[in-house]
């Protein structure tokens, strides 16, 4: 099962050459650049712990490169994406979002399904990857 998050991702993994394509754009646009990991991919789990500091005063995008590697280097079965804020209205937002590294086993999500009162059904999802614990869940 394939992760779908963010801007790309039904899409084949982006090249090297296509992130940086995307990395000189939103520097084009003056945006901030930060990079985030996990390895609990769930749907809710918007929190992703935060690689470095945020690269705000950055205009090259041959320095977002070299810390896309260091955090691919040092979380190499972690998913791992690319964040571009804009500051202009005084306060952060996502302006795009999208993975640049993958686990090379993704095990997916169990769909949990609970019969509640009356014909109410419920439902929940639970990725595979919290059967083990945490840093050993894709090695």
């Amino acid at each position: 099962m394939r992760i779908t998050q963010g801007t790309f991702s039904f899409l084949p993994d982006l090249t090297d050459d296509q992130i940086r394509a995307q990395i000189e754009y939103c520097l084009g646009q003056g945006w901030a650049i930060s990079l985030e990991y996990t390895d609990d991919p769930h749907p809710r789990n918007t929190y992703w712990e935060m690689f470095g500091m945020p690269m705000f005063d950055l205009r090259d995008a041959a320095g977002v490169m070299t810390e896309v590697q260091a955090a691919r280097g040092t979380f190499p079965d972690h998913y791992i994406k690319l964040n571009a804020f804009d500051s202009t209205r005084g306060f952060e937002t996502i302006r795009l979002s999208f993975i640049v590294n993958r686990p090379l086993h993704e095990p997916g999500f169990a769909l949990g399904r609970e019969e509640a009162a009356g014909r109410t059904i419920r439902y929940t999802i639970r990725p595979y990857a919290t059967d083990r614990p945490e840093g050993g869940r894709y090695s």
